[in-house]
């Protein structure tokens, strides 16, 4: 095992209801396993479970990670090196593609200013190959919840993964809710694992569909400072409602439906949201792009994080 010697490896169980957990004491009676008594998506399982660890540092690992040698000794020596530094991520590579960049994380995630994520190596379904072009230790908007690595007693003390987000986006909240307070997220290239990708929800799904509308708007309004909440605002609406239009005009009503439960959650939540807000020291962040990553890909042809320009962060 490539990690044995560096971690104590717990497996946080989610109520599964398949036969994981029989096969784990069968196989891996060593492992200790955490059952958590329901399904709570992501975010509730893992403040549950690590709620019940006691360490320096949590890594936070899906189980369709396949880790590599010596992949965590470079992220702890990088957070060791700067206390501001709150989390960090390896380079995440496609499991079926060894070359490139997977989906979820990259070389660092990063946000633009109307709330879309992207990382380098991955702006929306384009991926990019791993030639070394990512190769340097970079502070970043966001580490990937697939492979996260962050400090245990700022993970307690900013809350965890917000709990209400139960799947998707949740990792980019919380990274954002640490960089309000002044910390640092990395990027570490000098670790890399290999990603499945795709196992909370099918990538086809008007739940998936939901979650990422509602979840981003959550995002959005928690975290941005007071004098651009309005404006961002305004320019989600008029792009989520075009992207509503496209799925009803490809004939995906469920997803149609989706974006229009996703804002009517969110409105229907304010008043928890605003609670929620009033506890995050607001200010400018970077690692923000200053533009529409959608006007750059869709209109301008920028398919790479490369092609981007960087006076815009």
């Amino acid at each position: 095992m490539h990690s044995s010697g560096d971690a104590e490896l717990i497996i946080a169980d989610n109520a599964s209801s398949d036969d994981s957990i029989s096969f784990m004491k069968e196989n891996y009676p060593g492992i200790r396993v955490i059952l958590n008594g329901h399904n709570g998506g992501f975010s509730k399982g893992y403040n549950e479970a690590l709620a019940q660890v006691k360490a320096d540092y949590y890594i936070l690992l899906n189980s369709d990670i396949e880790v590599t040698p010596g992949w965590i000794e470079p992220l702890i020596s990088l957070m060791e090196s700067d206390k501001s530094i709150a989390a960090c991520q390896p380079k995440i590579l496609s499991y079926h593609d060894r070359i490139m960049f997977e989906y979820a994380g990259g070389a660092g995630g990063f946000i633009d200013k109307y709330g879309y994520p992207f990382c380098r190596g991955r702006i929306f379904l384009t991926l990019e190959k791993d030639e070394g072009q990512y190769d340097d230790t970079q502070q970043i908007f966001w580490a990937t919840g697939a492979c996260m690595f962050v400090r245990a007693d700022l993970y307690h003390q900013f809350g965890g993964l917000d709990n209400d987000f139960f799947a998707h986006m949740e990792e980019i909240d919380f990274c954002w809710r640490m960089k309000n307070a002044g910390y640092k997220i990395m990027y570490c290239p000098d670790s890399h694992v290999f990603h499945v990708g795709g196992g909370t929800l099918p990538k086809i799904s008007w739940r998936k569909t939901y979650l990422n509308f509602r979840n981003n708007l959550i995002l959005l309004y928690k975290n941005l400072p007071w004098h651009s909440i309005l404006w961002v605002f305004i320019v989600r609406l008029f792009l989520d409602t075009l992207a509503s239009l496209k799925f009803l005009f490809n004939g995906d009503f469920k997803d149609f439906v989706a974006v229009s439960r996703a804002y009517v959650s969110f409105y229907s939540s304010f008043t928890m949201l605003k609670i929620k807000r009033k506890k995050i020291p607001h200010r400018e962040v970077d690692q923000i792009y200053g533009s529409s990553i959608v006007l750059e890909y869709y209109l301008r042809g920028k398919k790479k994080f490369s092609q981007l320009k960087a006076k815009r962060f």
